[in-house]
């Protein structure tokens, strides 16, 4: 192969992978300014004011605390992404045409997320539904995403160009983070309520996700299957994929401990603006400002994370990461109501960990993938990212039913990050890409 075309190629897989970080750019602000800031407080004032003299409500006839319609409203979410992303995996596998189903799952989400909007008075069940669709969609398409990596970066690249695609996402993140944080401190001078405010915040996430998205869509090259490799359509392929994946046990291994510590992460993403809110007595203003400190440092983090990675190993630094996890957690519970410094310095420590402990993760899993099953596995790992992070809130939602203590509800987590890291700990990295078939980098 002659230098020219090597040259040729190298600026080929540079522009794909530019491209590729402009969906962790658009779905982003989903993740950040709709399920850590705003829809958790607002839908629970707005389940509040649906509840009867107790403080409960009735989605079916079932009877819900208010403060848990969130949490469960998030975990059958995830249980509808999970019946969604093997088969949206295995299709994409069997054709090779990522970019219709990332489209599709992409503006699904931005649809639902703009409609937002419309969740005002009493209307819990419609906000419980919008984000029933809008976090499925959010799962399946970020799911299609992950499966590009291992086609567009080579091992030795994937720590940075995982790592860089959190750094965008978390760029995004904080910088409509500060527009929300103007526009809501300062509604009043817009001719603003403070819940229309809320309402614009959530549905300019949404136009956001449609609008940026359309990056990836022009960059991003679909690869063509071969015949030979196709795969059955779908619950048929969704137990072809159980069954390859018993016959690479060590990257099943893996999946189980990320499924563990990466179900506490998601939690703690989805539920904290609720603990500072209800718990700790913080403004709105101040939980922005926290997440926006967030959304900052997780951009060092995660660049740094990938740096150390470079020297000590991604398996290393994700359990370094753990254990920072298990430490800030449990500071946490500690924390003072009405003491917003005590939880900056908390979401300081939350960023630091946040975007290395996800990028590394990701790309570690790349390696452990079989050629050419890139999304069939990627739906796998997606599902235990968001797909099977259902147990997370769905515990912190009971804890608190049957306690009444945010506290409480947010030490149960604890347990995620200890056993996630008992876990991965045990997994032999080294053997477990070569079982896949993949080239070990020097450094893993």
């Amino acid at each position: 192969m002659g230098t020219e075309t090597l040259v040729t190629e190298a600026a080929d897989r540079r522009r794909e992978q530019r491209g590729w970080y402009f969906y962790d750019w658009a779905c982003s602000v989903y993740s950040t300014s709709v399920l850590t800031v705003f829809l958790g407080p607002y839908l629970t004032s707005v389940a509040e004011d649906a509840a009867d003299a107790d403080g409960y409500v009735h989605p079916l006839g079932v009877p819900v605390r208010a403060g848990s319609f969130f949490a469960y409203s998030v975990s059958l979410s995830v249980i509808v992404a999970v019946l969604l992303m093997p088969l949206v995996g295995a299709a994409a596998d069997r054709t090779g045409r990522k970019k219709p189903l990332l489209a599709a799952a992409a503006y699904t989400g931005a649809a639902a997320t703009t409609a937002m909007f419309f969740l005002g008075g009493d209307r819990y069940l419609l906000g419980g539904l919008l984000l029933i669709v809008a976090n499925a969609a959010s799962a399946v398409g970020t799911m299609l995403y992950n499966s590009y990596l291992p086609q567009i970066a080579p091992p030795e690249e994937r720590d940075a160009v995982s790592s860089r695609g959190w750094a965008f996402g978390y760029a995004a993140g904080s910088l409509v983070l500060v527009v929300n944080l103007v526009l809501y401190t300062a509604h009043d001078s817009f001719g603003l309520s403070e819940g229309m405010a809320v309402r614009i915040c959530l549905a300019s996430a949404g136009l956001w996700w449609g609008a940026f998205t359309l990056v990836p869509l022009r960059r991003l090259r679909d690869r063509r299957t071969p015949a030979k490799e196709a795969t059955a359509p779908g619950f048929r392929q969704l137990a072809a994929t159980v069954r390859d994946m018993r016959r690479h046990p060590l990257t099943l291994a893996f999946l189980l401990a990320y499924l563990v510590y990466n179900d506490g992460i998601q939690t703690v993403i989805s539920q904290a603006s609720i603990y500072g809110s209800e718990e700790l007595d913080l403004g709105q203003s101040t939980l922005i400002g926290a997440v926006l400190l967030v959304q900052v440092l997780a951009v060092a983090g995660a660049l740094g994370m990938g740096r150390l990675a470079r020297t000590h190993g991604a398996k290393r630094t994700i359990l370094g990461s753990l254990v920072a996890w298990t430490v800030t957690l449990a500071a946490g519970y500690f924390l003072p109501a009405g003491a917003p410094v005590w939880f900056f310095v908390l979401a300081a420590g939350i960023g630091l960990v946040l975007g290395g402990s996800q990028a590394l993760s990701r790309s570690l899993f790349s390696h452990l993938v079989p050629p050419g099953k890139e999304a069939e596995y990627f739906s796998a790992y997606e599902m235990s990212d968001r797909g099977m992070s259902w147990l997370g809130p769905l515990l912190f939602g009971i804890t608190y039913q049957l306690t009444g203590s945010y506290r409480d509800a947010i030490i149960s987590l604890v347990a995620f990050f200890a056993l996630g890291f008992v876990l991965l700990a045990r997994v032999p990295v080294r053997q477990a890409i070569r079982d896949a078939g993949n080239a070990v980098p020097e450094k893993i």
